[in-house]
């Protein structure tokens, strides 16, 4: 019973912080109050709305100028059968100073109701649906939610048909529809389904980054160790609770973090440069440990201190203390995926942060529960051999490795100047070709014995090192590396590029040339050349970013796409410019998650359609199309 409560005791602790930001992030409920049973099909009738606003939050009016700052709140139908016949009326509105916009504009608070005018289609009969969509946004006196897109529902029965019916309806498409849906939140989210899968994705993605990798191995160590005596069978409870410490850890981790620092310190924790320098750094001392040179080892203090409670409380205190490691030292690398997702809950209803981070962390702690069994059914195997320290030693190269990413990071924030894309490339050459030639016994690391004869096994494993190695070659002379672009150190101008200059020379000009860093000389530009405005908000330690640039950018229909926008590219996370273009990214798209990829009409600043994420050649070129074809639409 102890444990029970202690258990929930977590729990409660972990999920708490999601029900205050599932309220910060949508504090306005609407409800349809109000309309009659039944009228003629072409009849204009009224429905009433009203809104309730929590806390100190305030709704603004209909009639606020969009140029003002904020969005007006605004009514429109969501469906192609109905249409907002009129104007909106609403209650009576404050008129104040608005210090976020340094000017007055009309608001509501606490509450408000609103009259719509609609009315459906002439051919229409018997029970229809109507279904408003409200688009508005809510701000205090210190800081501004991003705008919201929700829609309301509520059934009317036709009978008949009026004298005369209203004939004014706009045709919207279903495509329309499901962006303003996906607009502020990044995912369609009225399918919770939809929402789940994301989360679940996005968990088992986790699983590859560099830093979670890593601790499968360590992982592995600490159940092996666990049990003692001459009958070990495996502790199906302690697997459980490693698997759900890691859930309630992790959720209570990023839920804390994001109501703390809010949506932007989840994804700020990841590009800070102190953490990338910190894991750089930490890698290497787990990499060359690997390979040998020293042992690690806990302070004994704590290893006492550990067993200690271990014993007094069956295990679970060391087992939850394991959990939280690996939830704390691989949240680095997660960070940018439960910034995605807790950034798609502004969409959703309150419960969207609870179902969407326990999918993500669910995901990504079954392999860890699997791995927690899985050494009980190891030990019953026969002794294992050296082959363990061919693979502990691999894995240390590839933690070299990997530490580039990091250390270059850190590199290009501060500017160092020092961790250059030739440079990275030539150290992964080095580490991948040294592995090979450690499989294939040219050398022994400390406490080894060189191989008398080579397995096949170890020739089979060393071929692809070596295969790899020589496929970054020609990365040296400035080629393109595709996917691996994005784990390497980006490329400068400064770069020596044998591959750049033959280019040069031959006429062609640069991909990077056709991009802006300056958004307002930007929309000027666009509506003097009367084209849409792609804004690329992207970041120096942004992975995605990179393989976007690498694999989807340069493709020819995605340039023939480009040569019809103004392009800008802004850095969120480094730069002199960085926390003007992360408000700026905030401001209009909602969502601080990395890359996102927003097509504005220059003329009014609307937004045309937007796009999250690391994205298939095929879905982006889809994206591109939908936003041009707005754009000629809007300027027709």
């Amino acid at each position: 019973m102890n444990k029970i409560g202690f258990l929930m005791g977590i729990v409660y602790m972990a999920l708490s912080p999601f029900f205050v930001y599932g309220q910060l992030l949508d504090p306005v409920d609407y409800q349809i109050t109000d309309h009659p049973e039944t009228v003629a099909a072409g009849e204009v009738f009224n429905v009433t709305v009203e809104a309730t606003i929590d806390g100190d939050w305030h709704l603004y009016s209909v009639l606020n100028d969009p140029d003002a700052g904020p969005y007006p709140t605004t009514f429109s139908s969501a469906v192609n059968q109905m249409a907002v016949a009129g104007d909106v009326e609403e209650s009576e509105a404050v008129i104040a100073f608005d210090p976020n916009f340094e000017t007055e504009l009309g608001w509501h608070s606490k509450s408000a109701e609103f009259t719509i005018p609609v009315a459906f289609r002439s051919e229409l009969q018997g029970e229809q649906t109507i279904q408003l969509e409200v688009l508005y946004q809510v701000c205090d006196d210190v800081s501004c939610l991003p705008p919201k897109t929700k829609q309301i529902e509520s059934v009317v029965n036709l009978e008949g048909v009026a004298d005369s019916p209203y004939e004014d309806f706009e045709e919207v498409s279903q495509a329309e529809v499901e962006f303003e849906m996906t607009s502020s939140a990044g995912v369609p989210l009225d399918d919770l389904w939809t929402y789940i899968w994301l989360a679940l994705t996005a968990g088992l993605a986790a699983l590859l980054t560099p830093c979670v990798f890593p601790l499968i191995p360590l992982t592995v160590s600490y159940f092996s160790n666990q049990g003692g005596g001459e009958k070990k069978k495996t502790n199906w409870g302690q697997a459980l609770i490693f698997g759900l410490s890691i859930i309630l850890i992790f959720t209570g981790l990023g839920a804390i973090l994001s109501v703390i620092l809010g949506v932007s310190g989840v994804s700020q924790f990841a590009s800070n440069p102190w953490v990338n320098l910190f894991i750089g750094l930490l890698f290497i001392f787990f990499g060359v440990s690997l390979l040998g040179l020293f042992e690690l080892r806990l302070p004994y203090q704590l290893t006492n201190w550990l067993n200690r409670k271990s014993n007094e409380s069956g295990g679970v205190t060391g087992t939850l203390f394991m959990g939280f490691t690996i939830s704390a030292v691989s949240f680095s690398c997660t960070a940018p995926f439960v910034g995605a997702i807790l950034a798609a809950t502004a969409g959703g209803e309150w419960f969207y942060p609870i179902v969407g981070m326990l999918a993500f962390s669910t995901a990504f702690a079954a392999p860890f529960v699997l791995l927690a069994l899985f050494p009980r059914y190891l030990e019953s195997l026969p002794k294992s051999g050296s082959w363990m320290n061919v693979i502990k030693v691999i894995l240390g190269f590839i933690i070299l490795a990997a530490s580039i990413k990091f250390l270059a990071n850190a590199d290009i924030i501060f500017e160092w100047g020092v961790i250059t894309r030739p440079l990275g490339i030539a150290a992964w050459i080095s580490f991948f070709f040294i592995a090979g030639l450690y499989l294939l016994g040219f050398f022994a690391l400390h406490g080894e014995e060189k191989p008398k004869s080579i397995t096949t096994g170890r020739l089979l494993l060393a071929i692809p090192f070596f295969l790899f190695s020589f496929y970054l070659i020609p990365g040296l002379m400035g080629a393109s590396l595709g996917i691996w672009d994005a784990w390497l150190p980006a490329s400068k101008t400064t770069d020596v590029s044998v591959v750049r200059s033959i280019s040069a020379s031959g006429g062609g000009a640069a991909v990077e040339s056709q991009w802006s860093d300056n958004y307002e000389e930007s929309l000027e530009k666009a509506i003097a050349d009367n084209v849409p405005v792609f804004v690329d908000f992207t970041g120096y330690t942004c992975t995605n970013c990179r393989a976007m640039e690498a694999t989807v950018f340069p493709l020819d229909n995605i340039q023939e796409k480009f040569t019809q926008m103004e392009q800008v590219k802004l850095y969120t996370d480094g730069g002199n410019k960085a926390e003007e273009n992360q408000q700026l990214q905030f401001d209009i798209t909602g969502t601080l998650a990395l890359p996102t990829y927003v097509i504005i009409d220059p003329h009014s600043g609307q937004v045309l359609d937007q796009l999250i994420g690391f994205t298939r050649a095929s879905e982006f070129e889809q994206f591109l199309n939908r936003g041009l074809e707005r754009y000629r639409q809007v300027r027709s």
